[in-house]
Formats: C-alpha cells, sequence, structure tokens
C-alpha cells in the first residue's frame, strides 16, 4: 500500500487502485485515471496527511502553485496558506500564463469552490516569490510543498538547492513534500540545464545523503512498477488515459514525490541564495 503509507517514491500504477487515491481526487472533483499529474496531487495530500501536518491551525506554505487545488484543499481543512508563484511578467516569458500554469490572483485558486469563499478568504493569502531566492521571513510552517515545479528553475543543482533551502521555510518537525522529473532512462545522461530538467535517481540520493548528515527524515523507494501501465511510455501528443510513464526529449521520465522531515533539534542555517 505504496500510497497509504508513503515514502519518497515515483509514480507507479498500484497506487491508482487504494482508497487514498479515490478519497483524495474525489475532494478535488476529479475522476481517478492514470495520469501523473493527478498522482502528484493526491500524493502530496496523502502525504501531508500521514505526516501529521494537515489539521486545522496549522500553516502550510506552497511553491509554484499554479491553478493547482491544494491551496484550496488545505484552506478547507482549516491551515493557513500562503501560495506562492512567479510574478506575472515573468510568468507571460515562459508561457505557464497561455498553458494555465500560473495564477496572478488570490481568487483563481479556489475557482473550483474546494474551499467556502469566506474561509478561503480568511486562511490563505497570494504571494509572489522566486524559488531561487526564497524571502527569509517565510518561516515557521508545519508543511511546505510543490507540484512539479523545481525542474523549471534553470539547472539540476537550482533544484537541489531549492528542495534543501525549502526546509528552513518549516519550523522543527515539519514536512516538505515535492514532486518533479526522474528520468529512468538507462545510462547517465539527463537535461542538467534548461527550462526543464531531468533529475536521476542519483541525484536523489546524493540530496538524501546531504539531508540525513543534517539530521532530516528522507526514505528513498525507487520501484518504477510492474503492470502495463507501469510499461507504457506515453509519447506526444500525450494522451489522459494513460500517461504515467512518459517520452520527454528522448528520455523516460515520471514523477517523483519526495517527503522530508525537518530534523526538529537543527537550527535554521544561512539561506544559499541562487539566480
Amino acid at each position: 500500500m505504496k500510497l497509504t503509507y508513503p515514502r519518497s517514491q515515483a509514480c507507479t500504477a498500484s497506487q491508482f487502485a487504494e482508497p487514498a487515491y479515490s478519497y483524495w481526487a474525489t475532494r478535488f472533483g476529479e475522476t481517478p485515471r492514470y495520469h501523473r499529474k493527478q498522482w502528484e496531487f493526491c500524493f502530496i495530500l496523502q502525504a501531508a496527511a500521514t505526516g501529521g501536518v494537515l489539521a486545522p491551525g496549522l500553516r502550510a506554505l506552497g511553491f509554484g502553485v499554479g491553478q493547482e487545488p491544494l491551496p484550496a484543499l488545505f484552506a478547507a481543512a482549516g491551515m493557513e496558506v500562503v501560495a506562492t508563484d512567479l510574478d506575472a511578467e515573468r510568468a507571460q516569458e515562459i508561457g505557464w500564463s497561455a498553458t494555465g500554469q500560473h495564477a496572478a490572483t488570490l481568487d483563481a485558486l479556489n475557482a473550483a469552490g474546494l474551499c467556502p469563499p469566506d474561509r478561503f478568504a480568511a486562511l490563505a493569502s497570494h504571494r509572489v516569490v522566486d524559488m531561487n531566492a526564497i524571502p527569509a521571513d517565510l518561516t515557521g510552517f508545519d508543511l511546505c510543498w510543490s507540484s512539479c515545479a523545481l525542474e523549471h528553475l534553470g539547472s539540476i543543482e537550482l533544484g537541489l538547492k531549492f528542495i534543501e533551502n525549502s526546509l528552513d521555510t518549516l519550523r522543527p518537525g515539519g514536512l516538505a513534500v515535492h514532486t518533479t522529473e526522474l528520468n529512468f532512462s538507462p545510462g547517465s545522461k539527463t537535461l542538467s540545464t534548461g527550462g526543464t530538467v531531468l533529475f536521476r535517481q542519483k541525484h536523489f540520493e546524493a540530496l538524501a545523503k546531504t539531508l540525513r548528515s543534517q539530521g532530516h527524515e528522507v526514505d528513498l523507494d525507487f520501484d518504477l512498477g510492474d503492470q502495463p501501465e507501469d510499461r507504457h511510455i506515453d509519447v506526444p501528443p500525450y494522451t489522459h488515459d494513460a500517461h504515467l510513464k512518459l517520452a520527454l526529449a528522448g528520455f523516460n521520465t515520471t514523477s517523483f514525490g519526495l517527503i522530508i522531515r525537518r530534523n526538529p533539534e537543527r537550527k535554521p542555517r544561512a539561506r544559499k541564495w541562487f539566480r
């Protein structure tokens, strides 16, 4: 029951059959289907729930939220939510506005009505944030998350540094949950720089080693599944029926979710800033 008791893991078909998957998909108004983006939202929600950071009165910080349903669902649960994204001009430059991957206003984050409007207005706020330069005043959160955003920060190095820096926004013992791209093609080649980068297993293993040395908790599982939907590689133009693994820029990729528990005793370190 990999989704019921999640670790840092890849998107696999067996997780779609678990009750937790249909529960969360229904909560954000969708019919469960074999699509990795839908899996990312269910994974983040289940990781937050099982990690003890989805509850009234707790604080959540979202990075690169676009128009995803998570800010509204966390607010509906009674959490104080700070939803962040690029500024509108930068989002337009890289094409996120035209493809529905950017929300410039707070109201856009509850367009589906997943949270009562008065509750959403009271608990949620929207803020412009560069993920490569997280403002120092964003601290003390119980949960921080991002869904397929950190692979767009310019390089593998910047993406990994963002994950590490995101832990500084958490209270001791808080939880970071991030989803991104995993390149599982044979060999060692990948996209290391550019508008979209593709992480390999070795990158997450090195990151986990660093984080554990700092007292943080992370448990990695690179199983890619063994069902027909796991062996199918979706190619452009992509479908919406079996979209767990896909061909991207000549590589086979899937979504990978990271769950990191911040060291409950570690003091905040100096921020590392990258542009």
